[in-house]
């Protein structure tokens, strides 16, 4: 049977790298700390939502549900800013669901459970086209129906595996008050079928220590499996048979989770592994993290040098790998203002001989559709305890806003939002305007831009024990409806007052700064010019002196090969030369229709297999 099914895989794996192409291949930076590893007690856990995602806050209210209702499952609700979510099936409503918030994907219930995510795609082999299930499917049932970070791996891992998991591999960072889990799932293989006994899906999920810190960043972490210790790890129904039948584990061996189902992790290189080498540098400067290529680990988790607060994960969400020898800030790609973001650039307008590299990949990226860093405390009700601090855009542009767990609803300016057209009545482009707009003058704008962002945080961090006292307040003596609305309040007056001063600061910089200079308040004038340093790599003047020569009837000078750029080397390490450039779309319908052609192929392959054995 191990040979029949090996013959299987080949014959569909054409197919389902076509799928591959075009599943989910976002590209986010997570982080968990556990409690006794942060400044507060408080679990943190945070995200960068990278990509053209949904924006959109949305509060979907749980409720008690009456016998044989039924929920929607859609494919691809991630980019419904971009595409049409399909509807693909239903499955039956729990009896009682709780309040969730939904935006790309789902972040939060009312219980305080959070969850972050990451792709890592993993093999071709795994991919399960007739399953019903996408990562922000499972994050939704699972903030809907769990109270703990542990039911919601739980309740997640049974979805999966019930149902079918249709998307790449990905991760979640699942905590609460407690705890941090980090949930990692992929198929359950191209011959699986809806209502068949096996399981949909391989997943697994390892506790975070109390005191120490993840990080994840595209390609799988879970590591080895120690299937004894069950207060740490839990694992999905047959975890070991399928990578068996493969030749990708033996029995005896330590069940590494990474190593056999994301062998080979997407990007370049360094893609994955310089996030995570520079958040643990960041966190843990004693330890001299070494630079790691992409199939080198790091430890699973680390011990910090210092307790880490919420605004050192926003400042490590900021970063652009500043003072290091990658530093985006620096070199001619920088163009003359320092500007550390750079556009990607598709695999047919690379260089040949640098097909298979890339930018460097700082945190900071100017395509992020949010981020969030959740900050979930012990000593209060999920409610008031679980606040997510959540920034529209670009973190570095960025300002982290408090919504409390309890929250009931957000303005209409948070909730809706075309992203296909500028549109004002959006907070979200206004985030957008302001990240775009510094990329003119970056050295000139990001300082101020930065001192505002920092004024305003500064401002909900001071008057959180107040907020904080007065919802415990109501909670006890009213009841958690009163600390609901209060909590609703504050949040909403903050969210509709961010939106106005973010537009009317987009347009103080656009009367501040342009043409090349920065007006002062007094209207007068300052030109901004050029660093000199800059004017002489790119031959400023140069056109004019030669052409001088010649009137002088000298002969001009030959011209110099500009200086070298201060950015690194491109990597030398091997990498594969037809590697596609990284898609940070998520995984659509037509994926879905090819998958399924594949495993009618896949069917009929097996028939034909089987039959011949018997003829034989």
């Amino acid at each position: 049977m191990k040979s029949i099914f090996k013959k299987v895989i080949s014959l569909t794996t054409a197919c389902v790298i076509t799928l591959g192409t075009a599943v989910s291949a976002s590209a986010c930076t997570t982080l968990a700390v556990g409690k006794d590893a942060s400044d507060t007690g408080a679990v943190l856990v945070s995200h960068t939502c990278d990509g053209w995602y949904d924006h959109r806050i949305q509060i979907v209210k749980g409720g008690k549900h009456a016998a044989g209702e039924m929920v929607d499952i859609y494919n691809d609700p991630c980019t419904a800013t971009k595409n049409e979510p399909t509807l693909v099936g239903q499955i039956p409503q729990a009896e009682e669901t709780y309040t969730y918030f939904n935006t790309g994907y789902p972040f939060m219930n009312e219980k305080g459970v959070v969850m972050s995510e990451f792709t890592w795609s993993g093999r071709d082999e795994v991919g399960t086209a007739d399953g019903m299930m996408v990562i922000a499917n499972l994050e939704m049932l699972g903030l809907q129906r769990a109270a703990t970070a542990r039911e919601a791996v739980e309740v997640m891992g049974a979805m999966a595996e019930k149902y079918g998991y249709c998307d790449g591999g990905e991760c979640l960072l699942v905590a609460d008050q407690n705890e941090v889990w980090i949930f990692e799932v992929c198929g359950g293989g191209p011959l699986w079928t809806q209502g068949s006994e096996a399981p949909g899906a391989h997943w697994a999920a390892r506790r975070v220590p109390d005191d120490q810190v993840y990080t994840g960043a595209n390609r799988s972490r879970i590591g080895v499996i120690d299937f004894n210790d069950t207060e740490n790890f839990m694992w999905s129904t047959d975890i070991t048979a399928l990578p068996a039948q493969m030749g990708w584990w033996s029995e005896g061996e330590e069940f590494n989770f990474t190593k056999i189902f994301n062998p080979e992790p997407y990007g370049y290189e360094f893609y994955a592994s310089r996030r995570e080498w520079r958040v643990f540098s960041l966190l843990a400067p004693s330890q001299d993290f070494p630079v790691v290529d992409r199939q080198t680990h790091y430890d699973f988790t680390i011990v910090p040098d210092e307790l880490v607060s919420v605004q050192d994960i926003m400042d490590i969400y900021s970063d652009h790998l500043e003072g290091t020898e990658y530093d985006m800030t620096e070199g001619l790609a920088a163009g003359p203002f320092g500007n550390p973001h750079r556009w990607q650039v598709p695999g047919k307008m690379r260089p040949e001989e640098l097909a298979s590299e890339d930018w460097e990949r700082e945190i900071a990226q100017f395509r992020c559709s949010y981020s969030f860093v959740a900050e979930l405390r012990p000593d209060m009700p999920g409610e008031i305890g679980s606040v997510l601090w959540f920034g529209e855009d670009c973190p570095d542009t960025t300002v982290y806003t408090p919504i409390y767990a309890g929250t009931t609803e957000v303005p209409e300016a948070w909730s809706t939002g075309d992203r296909k057209t500028f549109d004002q009545s959006c907070a979200w482009w206004a985030f957008n305007f302001i990240g775009n707009y510094a990329q003119l003058n970056w050295d000139a704008m990001y300082p101020v831009i930065r001192e505002k962002k920092a004024a305003i945080e500064a401002e909900y961090f001071a008057e959180q024990a107040d907020v904080d006292a007065k919802a415990l307040e109501l909670y006890n003596t009213s009841g958690s409806d009163a600390a609901r609305a209060y909590l609703t309040e504050y949040v909403n007056t903050n969210l509709n007052e961010l939106n106005d001063e973010w537009w009317a600061f987009a347009w103080q910089l656009v009367g501040t700064y342009y043409d090349g200079i920065h007006i002062e308040e007094d209207g007068s004038s300052t030109t901004l010019g050029y660093p000199a340093d800059w004017l002489e790599e790119v031959g400023f003047g140069s056109t004019s002196i030669a052409d001088k020569a010649k009137l002088n009837g000298e002969e001009p000078a030959p011209s110099e090969e500009p200086a070298a750029s201060e950015e690194p080397a491109p990597s030398t390490a091997p990498s594969t030369p037809s590697e596609a450039p990284v898609n940070t779309t998520s995984s659509n319908s037509t994926a879905l229709v090819i998958g399924s052609i594949c495993v009618i192929a896949a069917a009929i392959a097996v028939v034909v297999i089987l039959q011949k054995k018997k003829k034989n």
